[in-house]
């Protein structure tokens, strides 16, 4: 126990205490994503960024710490006047990252309160230029137009605005209501339109069933009566046909002897027949002196025959 109490007292157990003490403070290890800044004498000496870095042990020092991450800061809820003087609360999320951490860290002294401040006159200034419906409209080029401006103003300060993004607009109650009001005559007078154009399509609709209806029909006439006057015609001209077939086999039969027979006996049989129907039809009947004789009015039907083939 004394040895090792007199060990711990010498001069080499002192010096090796020194050299662990001086290898740790030389050394930093640097997380990814951040960047420390070292001063020298209080001077900005370098930046180290992630990795195993060493520095000059009581001598440096690490003067600030900086994320390079993305980084959401909400903007507070705000005033702003539009351009037709209508007052309206506004509030965003700003997101940005830090470029360079030797301007964020000398150049401003707090850079997230810095931009969350540019960020809110910088929306003012925008709203000011717009009329009120342009900003439910346009909030996409709203936002542009916001994070344009932040990123000239704040570029002295290492910082780059990535996006700007406005959460709600709210304006006082009493345009609330104008607007809920314009927003319900808009949508009555839609539906008017839309049923008035409704009444006018079925109005055409029936208009054109009609006309189509009547064509139609008149088509179907027309059709009609052209296939009714081919079908007449066609049975005039089956009939005339199938007559004059009967009178040319008449008239080749007429020729021969037995045709001339035949005529002859059926001429006496239609003058019988004749003078029988008008017996039927009348009590009194006047005849020729030879009516009565059949062969004489064979005779005289012959002789008509002869006298026709003469002529």
């Amino acid at each position: 126990m004394d040895q090792i109490l007199e060990y711990i007292f010498t001069v080499e157990f002192v010096l090796l205490i020194l050299v662990v003490v001086i290898l740790k403070s030389s050394v930093i290890f640097v997380p990814q994503n951040r960047a420390f800044l070292i001063e020298r004498f209080g001077k900005f000496q370098s930046s180290r960024e992630a990795g195993l870095n060493f520095i000059i042990p009581f001598i440096d020092s690490i003067g600030a710490d900086r994320s390079l991450k993305e980084q959401a800061v909400d903007v507070p809820s705000q005033s702003a006047i539009t351009r037709d003087n209508i007052s309206l609360h506004v509030d965003g999320v700003l997101y940005f990252r830090v470029l360079d951490p030797y301007k964020a860290s000398y150049g401003v002294d707090d850079y997230v309160f810095a931009v969350t401040q540019l960020a809110q006159t910088t929306m003012r200034s925008e709203l000011g230029k717009m009329e009120l419906d342009k900003t439910f409209e346009e909030r996409d080029q709203l936002n542009a137009h916001i994070v344009e401006s932040i990123n000239h103003a704040s570029a002295p300060w290492g910082i780059q605005v990535l996006r700007y993004e406005i959460k709600d607009i709210v304006p006082p109650d009493t345009i609330m209501e104008a607007m809920e009001a314009q927003m319900k005559a808009e949508r009555v007078k839609r539906a008017q339109i839309l049923e008035s154009e409704g009444d006018r399509q079925s109005a055409i609709n029936v208009a054109e069933g009609h006309k189509a209806s009547v064509v139609l029909k008149a088509q179907a006439e027309k059709e009609e009566q052209v296939l009714r006057a081919q079908g007449e015609a066609s049975a005039i001209l089956a009939v005339a046909q199938a007559k004059a077939k009967a009178l040319t086999e008449i008239g080749a039969a007429a020729n021969t002897s037995d045709g001339q027979k035949a005529i002859e006996l059926d001429l006496a049989t239609r003058a019988i027949d004749a003078k029988a129907q008008i017996a039927k039809e009348s009590s009194v009947v006047l005849l020729p002196d030879n009516g009565t004789d059949a062969a004489s009015m064979v005779a005289q039907a012959t002789s008509i025959i002869h006298s026709l083939k003469k002529g």
